[in-house]
């Protein structure tokens, strides 16, 4: 199982949310590219990189700390938020990044997200609240379920679906196992869980059921609940 530390990028910043919301984001450093730095000594493999301005505008707002991360740092990368035409994950692509996650437009447009899986290394996101996919940011709720949608890409090429327990994000509340393997069994495609991990109980969890990828551990790790060099050295 692959472990991916998650670096939220706000105003240039290096930040974490709770539940989503913008308002409550603490400043973990002011220089990401040095988190990177750090996570890719330990051996992390992947990093993953959310901008959450362009979460919410749909376009790109963390180009310049982006681009920084990618020149200092050779470890894998995919990264989300706001990416919602082709142009853009060209550019991502283009500027070193690994893989591109598309969330939002999943939703409101799953044929473009299909299309574009066919041509480069797309993941799909998928956030729930109470089951139901949120979208914008965390913003909506859509009135479709989260399983329907991870179901609709089960033949669409994509690389892995990462789900998102909107309501335990930030909480260090534990992780949500049994909704990570119904999105898993739903669609068929390597599954990353990720929401309210809070320590190494929660990783041993998610790899005893033997049909979860990958888990994105954030602000566990910046509020010293787990240690992380120890998982990623297993």
């Amino acid at each position: 199982m692959t472990i991916f530390p998650a670096i939220d990028l706000k105003d240039g910043k290096a930040v974490r949310l709770t539940k989503g919301l913008m308002e409550s984001a603490k400043i973990y450093s002011d220089e990401p590219w040095e988190l990177v730095k750090t996570f890719e000594e330990m051996g992390a493999e992947w990093v993953h990189l959310v901008d959450l301005n362009g979460a919410f505008a749909g376009e790109p707002k963390n180009l310049e700390q982006i681009a920084k991360i990618r020149q200092n740092c050779g470890v894998k990368l995919e990264l989300g938020g706001g990416i919602r035409d082709e142009a853009t994950i060209k550019r991502y692509l283009d500027l070193g990044i690994d893989r591109i996650i598309l969330g939002s437009i999943a939703v409101k447009d799953p044929a473009f997200v299909k299309a574009m899986a066919a041509k480069y290394p797309v993941v799909v996101g998928i956030d729930a609240i109470d089951g139901y996919v949120a979208v914008e940011g965390w913003g909506e709720v859509s009135e479709m379920k989260a399983t329907e949608l991870a179901r609709a890409f089960a033949d669409a090429g994509v690389e892995a679906i990462i789900c998102t327990d909107v309501g335990r994000d930030g909480m260090l509340s534990g992780v949500n196992v049994d909704f990570t393997l119904d999105i898993a069994r739903a669609s068929g495609i390597p599954t990353i869980a990720s929401g309210g991990v809070k320590d190494e109980s929660d990783i041993e969890a998610l790899e005893g059921t033997g049909e979860i990828a990958g888990v994105i551990v954030g602000k566990a790790y910046y509020e010293g609940t787990i240690d992380l060099q120890k998982i990623l050295l297993k």
